[in-house]
C-alpha cells in the first residue's frame, strides 16, 4: 500500500485519533492503522472508522444530554 500524501511504503502499526467538537475533545490512542514510514500519515480501515464513528455518536448524544441538564438550572 503506497501512502496518498507522499507516495511511501504504509506499514501496520498504531494510529491517534482527535477530535475537538461540540464543547469537548476527544482523544483515542493505539488504534490499528496503516502508517507511512516516510511522512507518518495514518490510514484507518473501515471497521476502526465504523467503530470510531459509533464512538463519537455515543458521545454526541450524552453531551446532548448533559447540555439539557445546564439549561434546567438556568
Amino acid at each position: 500500500m503506497r501512502c496518498y500524501v507522499c507516495n511511501g511504503e504504509m506499514k501496520k502499526g498504531k494510529g491517534s485519533y482527535n477530535i475537538h467538537r461540540k464543547g469537548y475533545h476527544f482523544i483515542l490512542d493505539e488504534i490499528p492503522a496503516w502508517v507511512c514510514e516516510n511522512c507518518g500519515e495514518t490510514y484507518f480501515e473501515e471497521d476502526e472508522v465504523e467503530e470510531i464513528q459509533s464512538l463519537i455518536d455515543e458521545l454526541d448524544s450524552r453531551i446532548k444530554k448533559i447540555n439539557k441538564y445546564d439549561l434546567e438550572y438556568v
